[in-house]
């Protein structure tokens, strides 16, 4: 399958799947030293916070909404109220901030020195870069999360090991990444917006993540979709077509992912991945 980056050079990537277990890349990604001019990008509504446009203030609203449910996600899962909690790929702040206003001790990583001074001026959080990640203790934390974070990792492999050794025997850890075999990535093929090449190098389906998640000795024990991702991926991706009536196009079809997502929720445009260590 061949992708075009829509968000910032309109450059051509092609993606791969092995054939043996048929996880899903993008072939030929820039060196991880040469892909800041991908992020930034003042589309890249991640690292901003721009509320232009009905895209953009729909994004912002459901995320109101999607920091209260991570957190209640969070708590029973792992069965605190309160601990230690560690986020990789921290983005402008607002989740280490939610979760620190709920009594929780928060740490964070982030890559983006933009995104880092965001979450400075507005949240007061000294997020750290991702080199410090091995300067944590050993152990440490009771939750790691990364919120749509694994699809972006060049070193992914290096990634599941230091978290291994951060996270404790107990504990949890939280993964959300899009899911190239759900309804509205099969409907719109090659424009579907949460390809987003080349800054997804990774595209992780149920079965795949497992496998991943396994090979690094964690064991997958829950899944979750995330419903609204349905609804915004789709609008996104009908604007990537360049039609008319973007917006109501993509909620059709949002709509029609959502009652494939109930019949089954491997369905859903992205999911929420609960691992525990073997």
């Amino acid at each position: 399958m061949t992708c075009t980056d829509h968000y910032a050079t309109n450059e051509i990537f092609d993606l791969f799947a092995c054939q043996k277990c048929g996880f899903l890349f993008t072939q030929n990604v820039p060196e991880e030293n040469e892909m800041g001019k991908y992020y930034e990008s003042p589309n890249y509504i991640s690292h901003t916070d721009t509320r232009k446009g009905l895209s953009n203030r729909l994004y912002h609203y459901i995320r109101h909404y999607m920091l209260s449910k991570k957190a209640r996600l969070i708590k029973h899962k792992c069965g605190l109220e309160a601990g230690n909690l560690l986020d990789i790929g921290t983005g402008t702040g607002y989740f280490c901030n939610y979760m620190q206003k709920q009594g929780w001790k928060v740490a964070g990583v982030e890559k983006s020195k933009h995104a880092r001074d965001f979450a400075l001026k507005h949240f007061n959080l000294n997020i750290s870069e991702p080199e410090t990640l091995n300067e944590f203790k050993k152990k440490s934390f009771d939750v790691i999360t990364l919120w749509h974070v694994m699809e972006h990792l060049h070193a992914i492999n290096e990634t599941w090991e230091t978290i291994s050794s951060l996270l404790k025997d107990k504990g949890i850890l939280v993964i959300a990444v899009p899911n190239p075999s759900s309804f509205d990535a099969q409907y719109y093929k090659n424009i579907w917006a949460a390809y987003d090449v080349p800054r997804h190098i990774w595209h992780f389906t149920p079965s795949t993540i497992q496998q991943f998640g396994a090979k690094h000795g964690f064991i997958l024990t829950e899944r979750y979709p995330m419903p609204f991702d349905t609804f915004y991926i789709s609008i996104l991706s009908e604007k990537y077509k360049h039609g008319h009536f973007s917006f109501l196009k993509g909620i059709i079809t949002g709509i029609k992912g959502s009652f494939a997502t109930i019949i089954k929720k491997e369905q859903s445009s992205s999911m929420i991945y609960i691992f525990r260590k073997k």
